[in-house]
């Protein structure tokens, strides 16, 4: 099986995120300006960084490669004044798109267990 670069993850793993929170947002509010707060509030990246370090002691040492591998890939030029926490949501959506191409079961494992808080 050939795998993507890191990039192509992340990128996946952005729009993985992001369905998955709209689908849970569909069912807290019928109110648009309501919904789109709340999913905005969980797919940027101060969130996706939180929810890396949440999730981090129950990663296998795989997948805590895999995720400083996502850490260290170079940042968009616009980015860098919140380096460090652009940095963890790019893990972040490298691991949920690794998991969602490769195994489906440890991504919804993974996302059962995430502190999720709506607002």
């Amino acid at each position: 099986m050939e795998e993507m670069n890191l990039r192509n993850y992340a990128y996946l793993g952005d729009a993985v995120w992001e369905l998955f929170i709209r689908e849970q947002t569909v069912r807290q509010t019928d109110n648009a300006k309501r919904l789109h707060a709340i999913t905005t509030d969980k797919v940027k990246a101060a969130y996706q960084a939180e929810m890396l370090h949440f999730m981090e002691e129950h990663l296998t040492e795989e997948e805590k490669e895999l995720a400083r591998r996502g850490r260290n890939l170079p940042i968009p030029v616009g980015r860098r004044q919140m380096q460090t926490e652009y940095r963890q949501a790019t893990a972040f959506e490298v691991l949920i798109g690794y998991w969602h191409e490769h195994d489906k079961e440890r991504l919804c494992e993974i996302v059962k267990f995430l502190p999720l808080k709506w607002q």
